[in-house]
């Protein structure tokens, strides 16, 4: 006959049921099927190490309720609980953590790298971790908010207009295949129902050289879709680019709208001084070495200096001069500028710097805003946060969310208007 301690089925049956529990919970923290499988990986993170924490607290709380009421525990018991129950929590945490560190698209290389060198550290490692759930779960919220308002005006297509839509990138980046200038916008834009071409010129040229592989651009998709015409839209020196493309060699006819971001149309008078104060051999040599990477990079005749000094307020002025608004052709812009050094990193830190100190006034680390200014001026960017909007942040540039400006929901509303425009 066997005796069965009273109890010991149903604490043995809990026991397993919490082991089943456990190993699930660890493998899919989230199994919401709506989400996409980084965000439900992401969240999955966050709810692990919150979970982690919780229970340690509430385990902790546990042993000094019983050792307050007195009650004696055998020092082995004890020892082994802490180390099963660490070991456990460990498991959840650094599984989370795991998580939240490859699936983060927000949280930067600063908060993974001080992870990696002061997990080890007491207080320290807990502000680390309190800064990945931070930004884990408002990356989660944020992207699930932007899915949503998709979706609910999926049929709406906001940003369908008549005519498609022709993004023109600025100096010293090229259209590739695997790297967007863009960031996040030109998808933002077709989930909204736009048809984006990328203008695909070179790196750096002069902006002469550079409208004239526009104007080969513009004349091939028309050609190819038959659509007639086409709105640009163009940052920085793509601007002026587009410009000179649209009023000097033909392009009106081909061309609804124009519209520049953070383009310099009145120059940059600091880079007109630094090239007078730099030695030529110095720039030469600078030039030679971009030109030969940007030529392996898919460049087939990179100009470093022309492309740079058609941003002179020299160059800028005697380039208005020629370059008339076309009849025809709407022409409006839009800017933005940073409030501080910390504002944006760097270079664009140190040419906000610069421009203060040339006499530039407010910029967003490249540009001053006052030269902006082109046609129908949309207004300057600025959120309430302390950071700005700098250059590179008008584009997406680094794929982070900042407070206070959703970049993409910017060029949907500013497609959008032209859709409204009939354009």
């Amino acid at each position: 006959m066997t005796y069965v301690i009273p109890g010991t089925a149903a604490a043995t049956a809990a026991g397993i049921a919490l082991a089943v529990f456990y190993v699930y919970f660890n493998i899919a923290p989230r199994r919401d099927k709506s989400l996409q499988y980084r965000l439900r990986v992401l969240i999955g993170g966050y709810e692990l190490v919150l979970a982690a924490f919780s229970c340690f607290t509430f385990e902790a709380l546990a042993y000094l309720f019983v050792l307050a009421k007195g009650r004696e525990i055998g020092v082995h018991i004890l020892i082994i609980n802490i180390f099963v129950c660490a070991g456990l929590l460990f498991i959840l945490l650094f599984n989370g953590i795991i998580r939240i560190f490859t699936c983060s698209g927000q949280l930067g290389i600063v908060p993974r790298i001080s992870l990696l060198l002061f997990w080890w550290m007491p207080v320290v490692n807990v502000v680390i971790l309190r800064k990945f759930l931070g930004v884990s779960a408002s990356e989660y919220k944020f992207t699930v908010g932007k899915h949503q308002r998709n979706k609910d005006r999926k049929y709406e297509e906001l940003c369908k207009t008549k005519y498609p839509i022709l993004m023109v990138h600025g100096i010293f980046f090229r259209d590739w295949k695997n790297f967007n200038y863009w960031g996040r916008i030109p998808k933002e834009l077709m989930d909204n129902g736009a048809v984006i071409y990328y203008g695909s010129h070179q790196s750096s040229a002069s902006v002469g050289q550079c409208a004239n592989e526009l104007k080969e651009c513009i004349l091939t998709i028309v050609r190819e879709t038959g659509c007639e015409k086409l709105n640009i839209i163009a940052h920085s020196k793509g601007g002026l680019d587009s410009r000179y493309a649209v009023s000097c060699l033909g392009m009106d006819k081909y061309i609804a709208s124009l519209t520049t971001i953070n383009t310099p149309h009145l120059g940059c008078n600091y880079v007109r001084k630094l090239l007078e104060r730099i030695p030529q051999k110095a720039v030469a040599a600078i030039g030679n070495k971009y030109e030969s990477i940007y030529t392996r990079l898919g460049d087939y005749d990179p100009d470093f200096f022309n492309g740079l000094k058609d941003l002179t307020d020299k160059e800028c002025e005697r380039l208005n001069r020629i370059m008339k608004d076309a009849p025809g052709v709407l022409y409006q812009s839009a800017g933005s500028r940073i409030r501080s050094y910390s504002g944006a990193m760097f270079p664009l830190n140190v040419g906000y710097g610069i421009i203060k100190f040339f006499g530039g006034g407010e910029n967003d680390g490249l540009v001053s805003t006052k030269s902006m200014v082109w046609g129908n001026f949309l207004g300057v960017v600025t959120p309430e946060s302390r950071q700005g909007i700098s250059h590179g942040d008008m584009i997406d540039l680094t794929r982070k969310n900042i407070e206070g400006f959703d970049v993409c929901e910017f060029y949907v509303d500013l497609v959008n208007k032209l859709k409204l425009k009939g354009l």
